[in-house]
């Protein structure tokens, strides 16, 4: 994966010192390409331990058109706590009183994520995100886009329509309220030579903590689409609009640019199942993967 830790240097090198919504301070670029061969191995990061069961937990809640947290919590995918737990603070009017990231504040997370896992009525108030990403996949006005693009994938794989979007501009008042309007807002697949291939486009992209996830969420994806539809791999191309590293993450990430790639793992379907929709977790095996040490890093809300 050296064409992401190009991508970070180059962040680093052009971008622009700029001011944002959390007011924690980026380093920016608009406008980026990265290309990822999927014949060559799962692209989960080696120069950094990933979180494999967030990448697929999250995609499997994208899949099935959920946006309540708690199936996260319930599999100990922490990865969209936070927004939920400020809307949480900010309606209860406890958010004055807790300085974000402070010990208390991290405490009070802590209780409020398991009120989530173990209270079905907590969580169905206070842990949903409003018509995130699944909704969108799964029901974007009555359309169940996904659906819909792998039955044409199959009947007419030369289409340039194979599209899916999240940027729904009616629904965006409603997903901001405990979570964020989508980051990655749209994605084509393309068959060619009996290989499958996906482009995202991300209008946001944290590059040094969310696009690790978001690059093997996509792979994870074309892999799954493809099996469904009887292809091989090819390539996932991830286009950004504002790819940007926090001004908390430059200690971060020069740690990770200072390490070298290994060997990618690779990824095992269970033959069993053919439909996307069908699969859990357990049909999904990682294999051979050896990254290095993890690299934590604040989460800025």
């Amino acid at each position: 994966m050296q064409v992401y830790l190009d991508f970070l240097q180059h962040i680093l090198d052009h971008g622009v010192d700029k001011g944002d919504r959390t007011g924690t301070g980026t380093r920016s670029v608009f406008g980026y390409q990265l290309r990822v061969n999927l014949q060559e191995g799962f692209p989960l990061l080696t120069t950094k331990k990933i979180h494999w069961k967030s990448v697929a937990h999250e995609l499997l809640w994208f899949i099935r058109g959920d946006t309540n947290i708690q199936y996260l919590v319930q599999n100990g995918v922490r990865i969209w706590n936070e927004w939920p737990f400020q809307h949480y603070l900010r309606e209860t009017g406890k958010a004055a009183s807790l300085e974000k990231y402070s010990p208390e504040w991290k405490a009070a997370l802590g209780d409020f994520i398991e009120a989530v896992r173990v209270d079905d009525q907590f969580a169905k108030r206070w842990g949903e995100l409003g018509p995130v990403y699944g909704r969108q996949w799964r029901d974007f006005s009555g359309v169940d886009q996904l659906a819909e693009v792998v039955e044409n994938i199959k009947r007419n794989p030369d289409s340039r329509r194979h599209i899916v979007t999240a940027w729904n501009p009616v629904d965006i008042p409603e997903m901001v309220k405990a979570g964020l309007p989508p980051c990655h807002t749209i994605f084509q697949f393309y068959v060619a030579e009996g290989k499958l291939s996906c482009q995202l486009y991300q209008r946001s992209a944290d590059s040094f903590l969310g696009v690790p996830f978001n690059i093997a969420s996509y792979a994870l994806l074309t892999h799954l689409v493809a099996h469904d539809c009887g292809l091989e791999v090819g390539d996932f191309v991830h286009t950004f609009g504002d790819a940007h590293i926090y001004s908390n993450h430059f200690e971060q990430v020069d740690r990770q640019l200072a390490r070298t790639p290994g060997v990618l793992p690779t990824l095992k379907l269970n033959p069993e199942k053919r439909s996307i929709f069908d699969f859990t977790f357990e049909d999904i095996e990682l294999l051979n993967y050896h990254p290095q040490a993890g690299i934590k890093a604040p989460v800025a809300v």
